[in-house]
């Protein structure tokens, strides 16, 4: 099985309705999945969810009015109420706000890598990454045509506007990884981080794409790996108020959940050492092999994020049989970035028991 592709084309809200007419099963189930999560591990009840909800959903309307009109737009198209649509739009801020209320770290998943041209046998700029979330979240393959001809081909969850670790026909690309600091506040109202990885996605130079994510304050962390043809690529730790830009080293750049120099960056993450130790091991681990054999081929890549070599989390995550319910992860999907040829390969669930399904732009 592979994930599902929709072609999407016309304004915002076009696209947005024909996003919840195709994905409609696919989103009612996310929208019950999350919920759940919110109050199982975030312990947000269903009407604190709404509230929060309709206060985000002013600020996206003033913030970019297109990405508003895309969620009216998949409402529209699945029958579903718009607010628990923002709430699926705004669900980084939701629960990531409670990882640091609860001061526990970020769901310890999401090994994401950049490979240099010089690195790679064919030369092309390799981007990509594991995606460890809840199980039971739908996703899918989104190939957009804007009404001015641009394109981006994106992974995104059923109901998500956009997507979030893509890449678009100027040869931008995107992954990214989840990190908190105890200074995370989803009140800020802040342009959402699934707001952020559109506008990325959309972005004609690296330059513009990192202005996206160092421009304003965030409300809630976020790493952003972003890379262009035919050769840059720059890694960038945002915490609220700073943040901290990483290169290339020997040819790569990896990333997992935590920040490299919280101390050196000036802020706090939540005391959580065995999720450090943990984070850092799969980073490590990934470095390791993408550095050990070079040049690096597509399937060498591939056999990398399918790793089990860093017990008990590791590149490629399986759920715990003795974590609670409400505390399962694994990689939903593993996806590999051909910028030169614009190209995504991705699996539907961990990639050492999928296989990769290539889409192209």
């Amino acid at each position: 099985m592979s994930l599902p592709l929709i072609e999407l084309t016309g304004s915002p809200y076009e696209q947005g309705k024909q996003h919840g007419a195709l994905l409609q099963p696919q989103i009612a189930h996310n929208v019950d999945v999350y919920f759940r999560r919110f109050l199982q591990e975030g312990g947000v009840a269903r009407a604190e969810v709404l509230r929060r909800a309709e206060r985000y959903a002013a600020a996206i309307a003033r913030q970019n009015a297109a990405y508003a009109s895309g969620m009216d737009g998949i409402a529209a198209g699945a029958g579903i109420a718009y607010e628990e649509i923002v709430a699926l739009n705004v669900r980084y801020e939701i629960l990531y706000y409670q990882y640091a209320v609860n001061k526990v770290a970020a769901a310890d998943g999401c090994t994401s890598f950049a490979l240099a041209p010089q690195a790679t046998e064919g030369g092309h700029l390799l981007l990509g990454q594991n995606w460890d979330w809840i199980p039971e979240v739908a996703g899918a393959v989104a190939h957009t045509t804007h009404p001015d001809g641009f394109q981006t081909l994106a992974f995104t969850e059923a109901g998500i506007f956009g997507g979030k670790i893509g890449l678009n026909t100027a040869g931008v690309g995107l992954a990214i990884n989840g990190i908190t600091t105890t200074a995370d506040e989803w009140t800020r109202l802040e342009k959402p981080f699934h707001l952020r990885c559109y506008e990325i996605l959309r972005s004609r130079s690296l330059a513009e794409a990192l202005q996206i994510v160092t421009g304003t304050p965030r409300s809630c962390s976020g790493n952003y790996l972003i890379a262009q043809v035919p050769d840059r690529a720059v890694n960038v730790e945002a915490a609220p108020d700073v943040a901290s830009r990483l290169g290339w080293q020997q040819g790569q750049i990896v990333h997992a959940n935590h920040f490299v120099d919280p101390d050196g960056l000036g802020v706090t993450e939540p005391p959580d050492a065995e999720h450090r130790q943990r984070s850092c091991r799969r980073q490590q681990r990934l470095e390791q092999l993408l550095a050990t054999k070079r040049p690096v081929s597509l399937s060498g890549v591939q056999a990398a994020l399918r790793d089990h070599s860093t017990a008990p989390r590791h590149i490629c995550r399986h759920e715990d049989p003795a974590a609670p319910v409400d505390e399962q992860y694994r990689t939903v999907t593993s996806i590999v970035l051909d910028l030169a040829e614009g190209e995504l390969y991705a699996t539907d669930g961990p990639p050492c028991e999928n296989e990769y399904a290539l889409f192209a732009l």
